[in-house]
């Protein structure tokens, strides 16, 4: 067996009866769920889930063995689970129970805090670190939940990860209570589609929610657009958030903001639509890779810099605004908590020191997201290093090189995490995305080979007035291979490569 994953948890919480948790259970207290057999601990209920490849209730015995006092499952486990030495109890749909048994094992710690939940394809990580930064400023003391990781104010939450961006629901519940338990008022959380379909934010009730924008993403997992649209949409219906802020600058935005306007639910929009009520009217660079904005609200004109670059980070900075502001949050002392905003790996600036070109790291990996990032930078030559994930969305890859290939001037094709394809290949379908719109743009488009090999092409194409975009893995610090899995940071890596060309 495998060690055991570190997991956040209160240090109190139930007990609870298992009997008040599902009809037919049996007087049983009850002091934590999970859904892994590695992360049990005594006194809780083991949830034995269906998964990929085989059944939680495969490990209901080695559950019970860690001290798991009963085991929650399906008709399918119930057989596999009867052998385990601890009550068993059957239900239907065990996943659609677990939020909302996990939520009132661990004393519904959202309703302590004021909770603000961010969904979109993209810019949902921008939108809860200026959230928090915004928050923090204001004299709220807030957690942070989402792809880069856990956290309460400045500190790092050591904890394992068996979700990309939203935890699974007891994991989440769990987290909660500990942020709650250490004096969090506020919560700042990515709401992935994912999450929302598969029920792990259902004990959640968000105060105010927002969206950032529609594009293509994740089709790996959703059979279309249009369910993937469907799923982000759950976070803003049946009772899931008091309050909702919607980006209206892509048409699935303009679409959700008109189906909701027609309910209860207080909505506002945002973006640079002039439609918009918080609209983004100028956006200046500052020189120190960040921006200064105007924003129009229904209140005014607020002026103020947040520490990001991009077009798109301005619309990011419209839609904190507005769920601050309806939040009832003080927007004179939130908003300078903007200007220090720092995000690993998104739109972060690295500067390589003096005579060195300009460098920026940034997470993009949807066609929409690249352009948007090659768009956003300053002026100057723009050279890009860009791949794909391997066991991903195949259809996205050919797009992504032609964004690459319309924004800038140069496209260095490379590989991000190949998983178990054949690296050649993933580049290949870029390359040939890349070549087509070079057609039109005149780009220059190279194969760069492996990630590394790319970065000191880029740079050494570059000169002092250039940008270097690394696109694709943002603050991963790992590329994931077929066998294994290896260290690779893009900011590390483009100041070694920078530092050897300079020695040569």
């Amino acid at each position: 067996m495998s060690a055991t994953p570190p997991s956040i948890r209160p240090e109190h919480a139930g007990p609870v009866l298992l009997s008040a948790l599902v009809a037919g259970g049996p007087d049983i207290a009850v002091t934590g769920v999970t859904h892994d057999s590695r992360t049990v601990r005594p006194g809780d209920l083991y949830v034995a889930l269906p998964g990929a490849s085989t059944h939680g209730a495969r490990f209901a015995g080695q559950a019970a063995a860690a001290g798991a006092v009963a085991v929650l499952t399906d008709p399918d486990g119930a057989a596999s689970a009867a052998d385990a030495g601890v009550p068993v109890v059957t239900v239907a749909d065990p996943r659609g129970q677990l939020a909302r048994i996990a939520a009132t094992v661990y004393g519904q710690p959202a309703g302590r805090m004021t909770m603000f939940g961010v969904t979109g394809t993209t810019g949902k990580t921008s939108t809860t670190f200026l959230l928090a930064a915004a928050l923090t400023a204001a004299g709220r003391r807030v957690g942070t939940i989402g792809t880069i990781g856990f956290r309460l104010g400045d500190e790092v939450l050591a904890s394992a990860r068996t979700t990309v961006t939203t935890p699974e629901a007891p994991d989440l519940q769990a987290l909660l209570a500990y942020l709650a338990e250490r004096g969090a008022d506020a919560i700042a959380m990515e709401v992935s589609s994912h999450a929302l379909a598969l029920h792990r934010t259902d004990g959640v009730v968000f105060d105010v929610a927002g969206f950032t924008n529609l594009g293509r993403d994740h089709l790996d997992f959703h059979p279309s657009v249009e369910d993937y649209f469907q799923a982000k949409a759950g976070l803003f219906r049946d009772g899931h958030c008091r309050a909702a802020a919607i980006g209206i600058d892509d048409e699935h935005g303009r679409r959700l903001a008109a189906e909701l306007a027609r309910g209860e639910l207080p909505v506002v929009t945002t973006g640079a639509a002039p439609d918009a009520d918080y609209r983004v009217d100028r956006i200046e660079p500052t020189g120190s890779g960040g921006s200064r904005l105007a924003l129009t609200t229904p209140s005014g004109t607020r002026e103020f810099t947040i520490g990001l670059l991009g077009d798109f980070n301005a619309r990011n900075a419209a839609t904190t605004v507005a769920m601050l502001d309806l939040a009832g949050v003080d927007l004179d002392a939130a908003l300078p908590g903007l200007a220090v905003a720092a995000i690993p790996g998104r739109m972060q600036v690295v500067d390589l020191g003096p005579d060195a070109p300009r460098a920026v790291v940034d997470f993009a990996h949807t066609p929409e997201s690249v352009a948007a990032a090659l768009a956003g930078l300053p002026a100057g030559r723009r050279i890009a290093v860009l791949g794909c994930g391997g066991d991903r969305d195949l259809a996205k890859r050919e797009p992504m090189g032609a964004a690459a290939a319309t924004n800038a001037d140069v496209v260095v094709v490379t590989d991000d995490n190949p998983r178990s394809e054949r690296p050649g290949d993933i580049r290949a379908a870029v390359l040939a995305g890349a070549r087509r719109a070079a057609a039109r743009s005149g780009a220059t488009v190279l194969d760069g080979g492996d990630r590394a090999a790319a970065i000191r092409i880029a740079l050494d194409l570059a000169g002092p007035d250039d940008w270097v975009a690394v696109l694709g893995k943002g603050h991963e610090t790992g590329q994931q291979l077929a066998d294994r899995t290896i260290p690779f940071d893009d900011v590390i890596e483009l100041a070694r490569a920078w530092d050897r060309l300079k020695e040569a």
